[in-house]
């Protein structure tokens, strides 16, 4: 028999007193594409960091002050889910925008290594002249050097950015309810 693992449940409380709290001031766009307050956005990212990358989010807040009219749950569970829908993307850009550049810097990078291997070649063999050593070896580990920003790109730079998108992605999907508070 097959045991299956269920994905796990993280929940997350918010209180605020009105639902304006939970949204930038200075930005003049209705709810539903507004731009959260920084300090609760910075509060359900780091919180959301903090889990395994598939697990499904949970969002409550409790809200003292609910509106007279209509629905402050669907408004909110909206609202959260375009914001981080457009984080996502923001941070999709910026990932783009890197492996752009790491390609660019990988094909000078080869070009330049090559250009020093050859002169590195053309100064001389091993047992010429000290000076020749140096110069030789010298080319050598510049040119190597020259891959250093390329190989940092694909190999670690991007790791950071691709999770972003994954807990961007999990809070766009993220159960969003609002209760009022006792």
């Amino acid at each position: 028999m097959k045991k299956t693992r269920s994905t796990p449940i993280h929940h997350l409380e918010l209180r605020v007193r009105e639902l304006g709290q939970m949204f930038n001031s200075l930005d003049p766009t209705p709810f539903l594409n507004k731009d959260l307050d920084r300090e609760a956005e910075a509060f359900i990212e780091t919180w959301a960091m903090g889990f395994a990358p598939g697990c499904r989010l949970h969002i409550t807040v409790h809200l003292a002050s609910p509106p007279a009219e209509g629905d402050p749950g669907a408004l909110v569970a909206e609202a959260i889910h375009n914001y981080f829908d457009y984080k996502a993307g923001l941070v999709r850009a910026e990932l783009q925008e890197l492996l752009r550049q790491g390609r660019a810097s990988l094909f000078i990078g080869l070009a330049f290594v090559t250009l020093c291997l050859l002169a590195a070649d053309a100064i001389g063999r091993p047992g010429s002249s000290t000076a020749a050593t140096i110069a030789r070896e010298s080319l050598t580990i510049v040119g190597w050097v020259a891959m250093w920003r390329p190989l940092q790109i694909f190999l670690y730079d991007w790791w950071p950015l691709a999770r972003r998108i994954r807990v961007y992605k999990a809070l766009q999907q993220a159960h969003v309810r609002v209760v009022p508070t006792v």
